[in-house]
């Protein structure tokens, strides 16, 4: 094995809990041996609308930004107060029935868990 393990999280759109039916907006990948945890988002705003129509777009952008400022460690306003980023990991890959949910959480290594996170954004969200 080479490289460095990590775990990723797909984080998916949800606008009916009751329904199920979702669309990827982003990822998040946490690698301890590299001291590395981020978020990609991206939110295809005209797809969410004809997903969604009654989808409150702009709210999915905010939750969104609070997952990256979680993932740098920033809390208060809401977010948790997680010393390590392998606890934040874990607060952000937990199921939850909000608009905005993780998937459960997948593994692998690479050499750059920056360009593999791009890679996951480009292959499961764009």
């Amino acid at each position: 094995m080479s490289g460095h393990p990590y775990q990723y999280v797909v984080l998916k759109c949800v606008p009916r809990v009751d329904r199920g039916e979702c669309l990827n907006v982003g990822v998040v990948l946490f690698s301890q041996s590299a001291g590395f945890l981020r978020a990609a988002t991206w939110v295809d705003e005209a797809r969410l609308r004809a997903f969604a129509p009654d989808l409150d777009v702009e709210a999915v952008s905010a939750s969104l930004a609070v997952i990256d400022e979680v993932c740098t460690g920033a809390s208060g306003g809401g977010r948790p107060t997680l010393a390590t980023p392998g606890k934040r990991f874990g607060w952000l890959s937990a199921p939850r029935s909000t608009v905005i949910q993780p998937s459960a959480v997948h593994g692998g290594t690479a050499e750059d868990p920056e360009a593999e996170l791009a890679l996951l954004l480009e292959r499961l969200v764009r």
